[in-house]
Parts: structure tokens; sequence; C-alpha cells
């Protein structure tokens, strides 16, 4: 069976991006991320060195139709992309979303920054998530969890630790894919 292409998004720095590829010795066929302004972001130096699609700041439907017509059957993988994907792209296409809060214990972590929730809510246990995308927010099955005792931790073990167990569930997903 042909390995399917893969499309990685990111809109912050594209580290997570990096730290897989470099892990996988395989990188994405297609880096996308979004417009924004230099002072909002800085993109990881390695990505620097590659060719990556910009698309508009708040892509539409016909932003991602017309990217994605070259890639129907990729694999499609977002790593911080900032960006609700439509309904109509979620259900054409194979995509998976790494999300850190553990949200099969805590629903309300869905959405942005659930690190630093849990460390603020004082969760006893945090962890991170790699679930099917669909059109609702973190909403999509979830393909494998990870979850950690959180006391003692600060904020930054915390980060530390989400970014290393998410670096682990997303190559054992794309080794059995690609």
């Amino acid at each position: 069976m042909d390995k399917p292409q893969w499309v990685a998004f990111f809109s912050q720095t594209g580290e997570e991006i990096v730290n897989i590829s470099q892990t996988l010795g395989r990188w994405p066929d297609v880096i996308v991320t979004n417009e924004r302004p230099e002072e909002l972001r800085e993109i990881h130096s390695t990505l620097e060195r590659r060719q990556i699609h910009m698309m508009p700041n708040k892509p539409t439907l016909q932003d991602y139709i017309d990217l994605l017509m070259y890639y129907p059957k990729a694999l499609i993988t977002l790593h911080g992309w900032l960006r609700i994907i439509p309904p109509e792209i979620c259900e054409r296409h194979a995509i998976y979303n790494g999300h850190p809060g553990l949200i099969t214990k805590y629903p309300e972590l869905k959405g942005k920054d659930p690190q630093i929730r849990a460390f603020e809510g004082k969760y006893e246990t945090v962890g991170c998530v790699l679930h099917k995308v669909t059109a609702g927010v973190d909403e999509g099955d979830i393909i494998d969890e990870e979850q950690i005792n959180a006391f003692q931790l600060d904020l930054d073990g915390i980060f530390r630790i989400l970014k290393d167990r998410s670096l682990y569930m997303w190559c054992n997903f794309l080794q059995k894919i690609l």
C-alpha cells in the first residue's frame, strides 16, 4: 500500500514539526503556516530553511480547498494550528491534532492553553491527547493519550513533560501510517 503524503500545519514556531521530523527521519511533504506579523512569533530556524506554504492569517474554506486539492489523500497533522478547520475540510480529509490538555478526564480543558489552566487550577493530573479533527473544537475521537501526576511540578515542568509525551505519541502514530 502506498504511504500517504503528509501535510503539517502550524501557527506558532513549528518546533514540534521539527522535533517529530528529526525523530522520524522524515519531513512533511508540505508545511503550512498562517501569515502573522513578525513580532507575534518566530519560526523555528530549521523550518526557515524549508519551503513553507503561507496561508492568510484567517484562512477561508476556499483557501483550504485551494491548498488541499493537490493532496486529496494526505495525512494532515496540526501542531499548534490556532485556526478552526471548516467542517467541509474535516469531512473530506484525515486530520489529526495534538492537544496539551487531558480532555478525556477534564473536558473543560478543550481550547487554547490548557496546560496553563490545569496548572492554575491545581489539577492533580495533567496530560495530552492525540485526536481526530472534527468540526467541534477538540471533539474528535481520541487516538492516544498520556497522563502524568502534576504533584510538585511547576508550569515549566508541565510544559516540558507534555511536550515530550506529545512527541512520543506523534512519533508512534506517524510511524504506523507514514
